[in-house]
């Protein structure tokens, strides 16, 4: 993964509530309700983790990697754990940092040194030969499970379904922001989140904006498929094209179950 270069925009658009609440209709109260459902209810995270999955690690079981750690050939060092942390883009240093201020001594803060002085290089200098075996261990560990909990949310979820909700998109707009941020991050390059939106706000306009929803998001869509083809190892689009296009076409906004895609030619059903 990128490092998230800064925070995304996290205002929330406001809501109006009626003065009158009990008189409201039941048939528009539940729509307002499904509306206002987003990304970050338990149920659709789930949903969201099993899909980055099926394309992050060819598997729905997302649970299973916190132990996954390899290297990829993709100029980033080692990937690793339930998001794609990397030794060559700071996020996992942040997560390593973390998961030592909540517990000090742990099988990996004596890497931190070398993870510091790799950041920004495929390097594996101070980290073999014993770190992936580390990682593992440290992977049974409740408290680093829930640091890699922590860091997922904290740079890669929370800002961006903080802004699909700004933008006014729902269930499928948020995890389609969700997944371009885990692979690209928001940094200041050309194929980062912030500047697949601001090419995607080029050509049409988000709901917030008083543009139609769908045709904002296969405009982001088209802007995410460019920034992978700028780099050979996230060429193949198969995760926009046979995976969010397929929900997106079908009208499935709000990211229902069941649900049933491709990613690198493998197919996946979530019921």
């Amino acid at each position: 993964m990128l490092a998230i270069g800064a925070l995304l925009g996290s205002a929330l658009i406001a809501v109006p509530v009626a003065a009158h609440a009990t008189t409201t209709p039941a048939p528009v109260a539940e729509a307002a309700a499904v509306a206002a459902a987003g990304l970050d209810d338990p149920a659709k995270k789930e949903i969201a983790m099993k899909i980055v999955s099926s394309a992050e690690n060819s598997s729905l079981d997302w649970k299973a990697q916190y132990k996954y750690i390899e290297d990829i050939d993709d100029g980033r060092g080692y990937t690793a754990g339930i998001i794609g942390f990397c030794s060559g883009t700071g996020d996992m240093l942040d997560l390593v940092e973390y998961y030592t201020q909540i517990k000090p001594g742990n099988v990996l803060a004596k890497y931190l040194p070398a993870l510091r002085k790799v950041d920004g290089s495929d390097s594996h200098a101070g980290l073999d030969p014993n770190f992936t075996k580390d990682w593992a261990k440290a992977a049974q560990d409740a408290d680093f499970r829930k640091a890699q909990d922590h860091e997922r949310d904290r740079v890669y979820f929370n800002p961006s379904v903080n802004q699909g909700k700004a933008d006014g998109v729902g269930v499928l707009g948020q995890f389609i922001y969700y997944d371009a941020i885990v692979m690209h991050g928001d940094g200041g390059d050309s194929t980062s989140f912030r500047n697949i939106r601001k090419r995607a706000l080029s050509k049409a306009k988000p709901p917030s904006q008083g543009g139609n929803e769908t045709a904002y998001l296969n405009a982001f869509l088209d802007a995410r498929v460019w920034a992978m083809k700028q780099e050979e190892a996230h060429s193949d689009t198969s995760r926009v094209d046979t995976a969010q296009r397929v929900f997106l076409k079908k009208g499935n906004l709000n990211l229902n179950t069941p649900l049933d895609w491709k990613v690198y030619g493998d197919s996946f059903h979530i019921g």
